[in-house]
């Protein structure tokens, strides 16, 4: 199987393997991919996953050797999206126009470029190696960003920084990736997975109604008009503060937690 998935404890960790192809995805692997998120979204035990890429390459995009089979004017029609609502299908690497409940981070070694980088956009956190690196490497060859990359990355690194990677298709190493915002942190040659793991580890053990009201809220209210954003944030927010914020408060006042201890919550 090109995709399989392991918890521990509230954490999932989604694993995409096709090492002989430097995980370049494939449609069957897209539809694995796409569907072991979505079953992490319906799974009760589960609050963070991981997205790792197994044997030293995060991702290589959308596998070439597949696109040269496509033809016809619309050759990805099947999935484009619903003329008037609906759910959109799957994106050409699978999970992209999914948009879930809970958080996903992605653990990049090597390469993860063209749709590769875009899979790992589509992630919230971005943990790389530090020989690892971005790239929209297929320009070379004449591919769009069908992804999300061409959405995503402005809203992380500024429209000037995104077009400039965009349109040059350039390398964009580890350490520049953190310095611009494009990833969150930068580990060891070999550690990306087990990094990933303990932050989703940390981000799990919490109240997890205000992780996702926070986190679903940064999301929504993203581009909106100033007094929008609060009025959202301020609206949403009062289901997590009546099931987890008072409760917590009550166990603040009963000892917990004092002087900025986060261990004993």
């Amino acid at each position: 199987m090109a995709v399989r998935v392991e918890q521990r404890g509230s954490v999932v960790t989604v694993i995409h393997s096709r090492p002989e192809a430097r995980n370049a995805m494939d449609p069957q692997s897209a539809d694995a991919l796409a569907e072991a998120f979505q079953r992490f979204e319906r799974e009760p035990t589960a609050n963070v996953a991981v997205l790792w890429g197994e044997g030293g390459t995060f991702c290589a995009g959308f596998d070439l050797k597949y696109a040269t089979s496509l033809s016809g004017d619309r050759p990805l029609a099947h999935l484009d999206f619903p003329e008037r609502g609906g759910r959109p299908p799957r994106g050409p690497l699978g999970p992209t126009r999914l948009e879930l409940s809970k958080p996903v981070i992605a653990a990049v070694a090597g390469a993860a470029v063209a749709g590769g980088m875009e899979l790992a956009l589509w992630c919230d956190v971005r943990v790389m190696e530090e020989d690892a690196y971005f790239g929209v490497y297929c320009r070379r060859w004449g591919v769009p960003l069908l992804d999300g990359g061409t959405v995503r990355l402005p809203r992380l690194v500024g429209q000037g920084r995104a077009l400039e990677i965009i349109l040059t298709g350039r390398k964009v190493p580890a350490e520049e990736c953190l310095r611009i915002g494009a990833c969150e942190q930068v580990v060891a040659r070999g550690e990306s997975r087990s990094a990933a793991e303990a932050l989703a580890q940390e981000i799990a053990r919490f109240p997890q109604a205000c992780v996702r009201t926070d986190r679903a809220s940064v999301l929504r209210t993203h581009g909106l008009p100033l007094q929008e954003a609060l009025r959202s944030e301020w609206e949403h927010g009062q289901d997590a503060l009546v099931r987890e914020a008072i409760p917590g408060a009550a166990r603040f006042a009963a000892g917990k937690g004092r002087h900025g201890d986060f261990e004993d919550i």
